[in-house]
């Protein structure tokens, strides 16, 4: 009886806190680790990590427009898998973040100047320290079409 009970307890609140979960530690996580998922409905092999702002129920990344992640978007692929936690670079994490809490995601471009603005002050925010070397880099490749800002919604 109470073992019982007790195991249909702990099953429940695993379910609970698996749902939780990774909400909770994008507020907390300096990194995910994203994957466009092709039409296919397979992820891409590309899991690169990157620096994120979390606002909302939005998340926001910034990259050159002629990578991967920006490129996917482009052809239509607006969907996405994230992994949320700190395990390093992708290619020395040996797929250790494919046991982080994850989401689905599906993103777009964020066009506005004014966002533009406001994001990279967050990013700022962030990352303090490693951010100094970036944000001339991040804002003028903003104004200039080089580096683009993908607004990502979380998918329910």
């Amino acid at each position: 009886g109470a073992t019982l009970l007790l195991t249909a307890w702990g099953n429940l609140r695993g379910a609970f806190a698996t749902e939780l979960e990774p909400i909770a530690a994008l507020k907390k996580s300096p990194l995910i680790y994203l994957s466009p998922i092709l039409s296919n409905g397979r992820q891409s092999r590309c899991h690169a990590e990157v620096w994120f702002v979390h606002q909302d129920e939005e998340i926001f990344i910034v990259t050159w427009a002629d990578k991967w992640k920006a490129k996917a978007m482009r052809r239509g692929l607006q969907r996405a898998r994230i992994w949320i936690g700190d395990f390093g670079p992708w290619r020395s994490a040996n797929e250790r973040y494919l046991a982080a809490p994850s989401l689905e995601i599906e993103g777009d471009f964020e066009t506005d100047p004014k966002m533009h603005t406001a994001l990279v002050e967050k990013f700022a925010i962030k990352y303090k320290s490693e951010w100094r070397t970036w944000d001339k880099i991040v804002k003028d490749g903003l104004a200039k079409g080089e580096w683009v800002l993908l607004r990502y919604r979380i998918s329910a």
